[in-house]
């Protein structure tokens, strides 16, 4: 219809409905004539024109008769009029002129009449013509009914296929494993219409488990097994298992004459819940590769219309068919993109266990930072006010990256020399070389003891000899404890104690035996210059000596692309007794010192080749920044405050952290609890650190669950953590 104007529908036992719109005269004269009276029509008569919308919207006609010698100016408005409303498909219109109103007649055609008849024709053919009419309105409206009910049942598999394509654009963005899994399910069981649905997902071990279901009733944790334990046979009995032994499609109209499979699961289900279950549609999983990796199964279609439950419709099944087909490849993208992570992780993880396994004195280093981010990380996510709430990993990707970048955070350690790492004095190089100086001084405590008897053999005092040899010894014994202490790496050197040294090495020893045999080819390279002197040779107790210093093997990088501002020593490693002895703290020189902190460059390098997916493309910045500050005096890049994101500012408190209180370090002890607490508070002050995360780092309790699960107990001492919790001085 063309507007809401809807005619009343009869029965289709009734006798023709015909509108009669003539003067009553001549209406009555029409119906009268023996030819239309044996038609049988229901007539009403209208004499007015103006009614015969309340008319038609009264009751349901088969037919109008406009007689025009009745209404010879209005009979083509009429027509016109009727036909806004009633289409010609779905009321015929019969026209009645006389043999002078042709004119009419033409007219009421073109804007929509039927037919039309003489009245001057005989009574044969004007029933002719309305049994014409008659018969075309039948034919036109049960074409209509049938375009409404194909019209319907389009709209209906439009409506399904519409749903099979927006669940299929969900399983694949839909990347929570539970999640698809529930949607797979209540996706087919409102294709099918039906009651519910459970879901059984293959096992490594070749059963069936049960996955997921839509109702809230209790899910069974027994497997069904597909091969027989004893015989090793197919087990075909169940729905379930056939389908999923060969990949097809088992349809159940009724579960308590099925003869085909074991029912006697769902009958005794039945018996213990009250339900009825009619239907079963069992319909297999399998991915591309044809393998069967779980099964989708079905119970009780109901009839939209009325709720009784329906055998399954062979076209539905086929649209389950294809959200299975669909099911099953979403399902087998996530296993493969999970497979794919966890591979990923997992050489990450043994990574980063080798590079903890090459030092063993920093072990668990590159395990125990990416914990103790992950503690402090969840901690900030947990924040809802002040400065962190807004700070979110908001998906699993998000986590993963998170994780990645903190696993790989050293990696750049495996071009370390060990050596390096674990000098725990200063002259440790591959062993510690204070057993040389050592043997210098023995050497020497030896020749005075032999001068000092020569002395008395030609003559001299033994008395004054020995009192002097006495204090040569005392003296050097002196001399040697004071290099063994200053060997060991004091928190600060001052000028007296590098003056000491000094004058410590002009000490002269006697070297009987050639220094340039047994040298390897690298050694003798680096000596290849020097002029041989005759034997033996006047040595200093201590030297920095040419061969002492290792030039860099080739001209110096430019790194300005990787945007580093360290600076680089001019050579690779200075081993002087001398130089090494001198360094004002620690242990460490400037070529070690760079060396060390050269592994943040290295991974920078290595990580900066790696054609990372997008949802990765944070690794390296998660990697590489936490040795920077806040200050913008961190390295390698100098990055200050407004370049360091919320992540990477954790990864920096999280490696201090676990650096302060790690209990392997040979060049120094480990820190208790308090007083790691203290240097991070120090470093807040001066605005290293973050102070917003530092003092959730302490409010969350994070800085407490780390110790208890990796510091020893001895460690762990009280803090108030009030005292901590202020704003940093500007």
């Amino acid at each position: 219809m063309h507007s809401n104007l809807q005619p009343n529908r009869a029965s289709s036992s009734r006798r023709p409905a015909v509108l009669h719109c003539a003067e009553a005269g001549r209406a009555h004269r029409l119906q009268q004539t023996p030819s239309i009276a044996e038609l049988a029509l229901d007539f009403t008569v209208l004499g007015q024109p103006e009614q015969i919308f309340t008319a038609l919207l009264d009751k349901h006609y088969d037919l109008v008769l406009i007689d025009t010698d009745n209404m010879p100016n209005a009979a083509v408005d009429l027509v016109v009029s009727i036909r806004k409303h009633f289409p010609a498909r779905a009321l015929p219109i019969l026209i009645g002129h006389g043999p002078a109103a042709r004119a009419q007649r033409n007219a009421a055609l073109a804007a929509g009449a039927t037919d039309w008849f003489c009245t001057a024709s005989d009574d044969e053919d004007i029933a002719q013509r309305i049994q014409h009419c008659l018969r075309l309105g039948h034919v036109l409206h049960t074409n209509n009914h049938l375009q409404d009910l194909l019209e319907a049942e389009i709209r209906k598999r439009t409506s399904k296929l519409d749903m099979l394509i927006e669940s299929g654009l969900m399983m694949s963005m839909e990347k929570n494993r539970s999640k698809l899994l529930r949607h797979i399910l209540v996706e087919g069981q409102r294709l099918l219409n039906c009651d519910g649905g459970t879901m059984y997902l293959m096992t490594e071990a070749k059963t069936l488990r049960f996955a997921e279901r839509t109702r809230d009733d209790y899910l069974p944790f027994t497997e069904i097994a597909l091969y027989d334990a004893a015989t090793g046979r197919p087990n075909d009995t169940y729905a379930s298992t056939y389908a999923a032994l060969h990949n097809k499609i088992v349809v159940i109209d009724d579960v308590y004459r099925e003869q085909r499979f074991d029912c006697s699961g769902t009958r005794d289900f039945d018996a213990r819940s009250g339900y009825h279950t009619t239907s079963l549609l069992t319909v297999p999983m399998a991915p591309r590769g044809g393998k069967v990796i779980g099964i989708l199964q079905f119970f009780n279609v109901k009839s939209a219309a009325t709720g009784e439950f329906l055998p399954f419709a062979a076209d539905t099944v086929e649209l389950v068919e294809a959200l299975a087909a669909q099911a099953a490849v979403a399902l087998d993208n996530l296993q493969l993109v999970k497979s794919q992570k966890d591979a990923t992780e997992n050489i990450i993880r043994i990574i980063a266990n080798a590079l903890d396994s090459k030092s063993p004195h920093t072990g668990h280093h590159c395990v125990r930072v990416p914990k103790l981010a992950f503690m402090l990380a969840e901690a900030a996510c947990l924040e809802t006010e002040g400065p962190l709430a807004e700070f979110n990993f908001a998906s699993d990707d998000e986590w993963f990256e998170f994780r990645v970048g903190a696993w790989l955070h050293d990696c750049g350690k495996i071009t370390t020399p060990e050596y390096v790492i674990e000098k725990a004095t200063k002259l440790d190089m591959l062993y510690n070389r204070i057993h040389e100086i050592r043997l210098r001084f023995e050497v020497l405590l030896r020749d005075a003891e032999i001068a000092s008897l020569k002395a008395c053999l030609q003559g001299e005092d033994p008395e004054d000899m020995q009192t002097r040899f006495a204090q040569q010894k005392a003296e050097l014994l002196d001399d040697f404890a004071f290099l063994a202490d200053c060997n060991v790496g004091k928190e600060t050197m001052d000028d007296a104690n590098v003056g000491r040294i000094n004058r410590i090495a002009q000490k002269i020893w006697l070297r009987h035996f050639d220094d340039r045999l047994g040298l390897s080819r690298e050694e003798q390279l680096r000596r290849q210059n020097e002029t041989p002197r005759s034997l033996p040779v006047e040595e200093r107790l201590l030297s920095d000596k040419p061969h002492h210093v290792i030039p860099r093997p080739f001209p110096k990088q430019d790194e300005s692309r990787f945007g580093i501002k360290m600076d680089v020593p001019e050579h690779l490693y200075n081993f002087g007794e001398i130089y090494n002895l001198s360094i004002r703290k620690g242990t460490l020189t400037p070529e070690d010192r760079y060396k060390i902190n050269e592994h943040i460059i290295e991974t920078i390098k290595m990580l900066g080749q790696m054609p990372f997916p997008d949802t990765l493309k944070r690794v390296p910045e998660y990697a590489t920044t936490h040795h920077e500050t806040l200050d913008g005096c961190g390295y390698p890049r100098k990055l200050t405050a407004a370049e360091l994101s919320i992540p990477a500012r954790i990864m920096a408190i999280a490696d201090i952290f676990e650096a302060l209180t790690s209990a392997d370090r040979p060049y120094k002890r480990p820190y208790k609890l308090s007083e790691a607490v203290h240097i991070l508070y120090n470093m807040k002050q001066k605005q290293q650190i973050d102070p917003d995360l530092f003092e959730l780092f302490l409010r969350s309790g994070t800085y407490r669950k780390f110790a208890e699960q990796f510091l020893a107990p001895e460690q762990i001492d009280e803090i108030d953590i009030q005292v901590f919790l202020h704003p940093a001085t500007d």
